[in-house]
């Protein structure tokens, strides 16, 4: 079976790392553990904040891999403790996140189990380039 992609466009040249991203993206999906919040703080930074009750910073890990924000939690239970009823989950997890080209990760903190992720978008550059044009050396017209 052949895959369909929206980039097989012959105008849109080079956009296969988009792709690539787009890809990874829908299969860092998970199942919805830990939940989280995305928001504007200005113009140019956002802020991830994942619900992580009863991890403490020793027991979370935040890195960027290839443009993805990966954040791994995983408790280690050390007391055997005898729940009656245990509904606060300590499971571990892994939870990722594709950034943009040049997005950057500025500071993480950790405040009454919320963990909180600032980003650093960066500000669009405008390019212009000129390409100057050379007559082909043999007179055919081929270089």
């Amino acid at each position: 079976m052949t895959r369909v992609t929206m980039f097989n466009n012959p105008f849109l040249l080079g956009f296969d790392r988009f792709e690539q991203l787009l890809d990874r993206a829908t299969k860092s999906g998970g199942d919805g553990y830990p939940p989280y919040n995305i928001e504007r703080l200005g113009e140019n930074r956002l802020r991830i904040t994942l619900a992580v009750a009863g991890f403490a910073a020793e027991d979370l890990a935040v890195t960027v891999e290839d443009n993805q924000l990966v954040i791994r939690g995983k408790r280690e239970d050390g007391d055997a403790r005898a729940y009656l009823h245990q509904g606060i989950a300590a499971r571990q997890f892994q939870r990722s996140f594709v950034l943009a080209e040049g997005l950057e990760v500025t500071d993480a903190t950790i405040d009454n189990g919320l963990l909180h992720i600032d980003l650093a978008v960066p500000t669009p550059q405008s390019r212009s380039q000129t390409v100057e044009i050379r007559r082909a050396g043999n007179g055919t017209g081929q270089a």
